[in-house]
């Protein structure tokens, strides 16, 4: 992959990933407006009859620059659990998934150094059903969809550090492309502009300026962390479980050596001994003498 370095547009990139949270809240707030238009409800009373929930996933491409995997779900209006309206079909949800996100925008605040930008998602826009004998989302293939994306995301991108960057001497020791050092170097540029203060781009050069997380998720789209860890604490706590043994309290116990290296520390420790008892002797004659 070739890239011009001097025509390439590595501030509008940086700000891109800073307001990408915010296209994307813009994103999800226009498709429930758009299926309650579609469907002749007043958007304040969509959530009588439905909920939109999602899963969303954030992958670095090639070129560093962040690519959003997503699951849309429309729920009925208590969750998961609550079939849909008659009306929310796979058609319509697509349709209005499309139509938002051609729609949705966001300005960045106007600079001297860079004017007023505005962000948009990009052209390549792909959204299909997720089915199980045309019955529904199959929860098995989902989950491996949006893993898939996870452990890529969190390990094969090559673009920024997993530590935050304090000066412009760790930007330019980071073991990084010199495309991903660029875009480190800008948000470093950018992050001293007043106009940009908002945007920590300085806090957030290890990531590119991007401030989201690798996944995130609806509250109603699945389990809640809190209830995850409410059950953690009671797996943890509980104290009639067969076959578990619970050990509160550790301690070092040692190490040990492999029987090979046992060999040999034995015999490092046997002439450490005669050493010094030859020593020992030497000293002592000396002290006859």
């Amino acid at each position: 992959m070739f890239r011009c370095a001097n025509c390439y547009g590595h501030s509008g990139h940086v700000l891109w990933h800073a307001h990408a949270s915010k296209l994307w809240d813009r994103f999800v707030i226009d498709v429930r407006r758009r299926l309650a238009s579609s469907v002749g409800l007043v958007q304040s009373r969509f959530a009588q009859h439905a909920r939109l929930s999602f899963t969303r996933v954030a992958e670095y491409q090639k070129r560093a620059a962040v690519h959003v995997h997503a699951v849309v779900r429309l729920d009925g209006p208590n969750g998961p659990a609550d079939e849909p309206p008659a009306w929310g079909t796979a058609e319509l949800l697509t349709d209005a998934v499309h139509a938002s996100a051609r729609r949705v925008l966001v300005r960045t605040p106007y600079s001297p150094a860079v004017g007023e930008l505005a962000l948009r998602w990009g052209a390549q826009l792909d959204a299909r059903p997720l089915h199980t004998n045309g019955d529904g989302p199959d929860d098995e293939a989902v989950a491996a969809y949006v893993a898939k994306y996870v452990t890529k995301g969190a390990s094969e991108t090559g673009a920024g550090t997993d530590h935050p960057l304090t000066n412009w001497g760790d930007i330019e020791s980071a073991p990084v492309s010199e495309h991903v050092r660029t875009l480190m170097r800008t948000c470093w540029r950018l992050g001293g502009i007043p106009e940009y203060e908002p945007l920590r781009l300085r806090a957030w050069a290890h990531t590119l300026g991007y401030r989201g997380h690798i996944l995130t998720k609806s509250r109603a789209y699945s389990t809640t962390y809190e209830a995850l860890r409410a059950e953690r604490a009671h797996h943890m706590g509980h104290a009639d479980m067969p076959d578990a043994v619970t050990e509160r309290n550790w301690r070092y116990a040692g190490s040990g050596h492999t029987p090979g290296a046992a060999l040999l520390a034995a015999g490092v420790a046997e002439d450490i001994a005669i050493n010094r008892e030859i020593a020992q002797e030497e000293r002592a004659v000396q002290g006859g003498g």
